[in-house]
């Protein structure tokens, strides 16, 4: 594994424990390849924030980006109120009440059924000619290169979208965009698949809307990912239909290997191998970790026995599955030691959580002259306030 850049080295003394780290150069180089595709395929490139909501950095993304997309109220509301640009939002449900909430915030609402569109889309119409409709459909592909059917929208029995058999049934003539999201972490061939069944399968109802939103999942910034194909493949689309807008809805794939997790081993101790304990979670502060399960990188580390000391990771929590992985360094551990965790950006701030009494990391930021800034720290206010009542 690489060491650690030179700016986050330089600043490392600087940062205390443990911390989600955004570094300013790498979110940049990422909005370049995002502002490629919105410019040469003449697409919509919108945010999603389920996977990433940091709005100390929106003002950046914004100038790159359309907009946003949420998963529910909060989200769109914290879309509209930091990000100022498009707001989308998709939910497998609704209530009456979130539809008349959500109308003061977003413009562009997606149902997930024939039942909730023909409920709430006279409330929609009844807000003003400016607010659109969409229905998400399951378009029966999918490229879920993670986590298998847990992360698969399109896996048997999904409470996601309409199935082709059902699309008949719908008001055409009432909906304005086609969302087909069926993609996670894929590369370029999912992409490719996916707007190509769409456009192959589906024409007769692509006729009938004014956009396609293809979702999310497109991993553009991955290295293995040639983004050519997507432009090409959007572009292709657009000819096919060249009356359809068309959107996709990134959000890891905005922010892949743009920032990290930087923890402080507490101790070291042995039972039958070598254990580190950290002052980060994995069950706290990087749930993915065990929900996919998969295992982080580590800056100057690698896997076991790559490297002359081998450890297993461990978090501070009493639950036993609290394990981060094993890995190898070429010196040992030892109580104080900082280690970096990359690409930690995605998912892992804003699906942690203060098990224990685990205090949250700070949310920060790695500015491109070198400094270091802490946008959000927690403390025990912000534990207590969820569980408590007000006072």
């Amino acid at each position: 594994m690489p060491e650690l850049p030179l700016n986050l080295k330089a600043a490392l003394n600087k940062i205390d424990t443990p911390a989600y780290v955004m570094d300013v150069s790498l979110l940049k180089r990422n909005m370049i390849v995002a502002d490629r595709v919105r410019t040469e395929a003449k697409c919509k490139v919108l945010l999603a924030t389920k996977s990433f909501a940091m709005p100390a950095v929106f003002p950046i993304m914004r100038d790159y980006l359309d907009g946003t997309t949420a998963s529910g109220l909060y989200e769109a509301r914290l879309g509209f109120e930091t990000f100022s640009k498009e707001v989308h939002v998709y939910s497998p449900a609704y209530t009456e009440g979130e539809v008349v909430e959500l109308l003061k915030f977003s413009d562009n609402i997606y149902f997930n059924s024939i039942d909730q569109i023909k409920r709430f889309s006279p409330i929609v119409r009844a807000a003003g000619p400016n607010k659109k409709i969409g229905i998400r459909i399951n378009p029966g592909y999918s490229k879920a290169t993670l986590g298998g059917h847990l992360y698969d929208p399109c896996a048997p029995n999904s409470r996601f979208g309409v199935i082709k058999e059902q699309l008949d049934g719908l008001p055409w003539d009432d909906i304005d965009i086609l969302h087909a999201h069926a993609l996670c972490e894929a590369l370029h061939d999912g992409s490719l698949g996916l707007i190509e069944h769409v456009g192959k399968e589906f024409g007769k109802y692509i006729r009938r809307v004014k956009e396609v939103n293809f979702g999310g999942g497109h991993f553009i910034n991955d290295p293995g990912y040639d983004v050519d194909v997507l432009i090409k493949a959007l572009n292709d689309f657009r000819a096919s239909y060249p009356h359809v807008g068309v959107a996709i809805e990134p959000g890891s794939g905005l922010v892949r290997n743009a920032g990290y997790l930087v923890s402080t081993v507490l101790d070291v101790l042995y039972n039958a191998c070598e254990i580190a304990v950290l002052d980060t979670s994995a069950a706290c502060h990087m749930p993915d970790v065990l929900e996919v399960p998969y295992t982080p990188e580590i800056f100057g580390a690698g896997e076991a026995g790559a490297y002359p000391h081998t450890y297993v990771l461990g978090g501070k929590t009493c639950m036993t599955g609290d394990i981060i992985g094993t890995y190898s360094f070429s010196t040992p551990l030892k109580a104080g030691d900082k280690l970096v965790f990359t690409d930690m950006m995605q998912y892992s701030f804003v699906k942690n959580n203060s098990f224990n009494g685990t205090p949250l990391p700070d949310l920060a930021v790695l500015h491109e002259d070198g400094r270091y800034e802490i946008v959000r720290r927690f403390g025990y206010e912000d534990f207590k306030l969820k569980l408590c009542a007000i006072s």
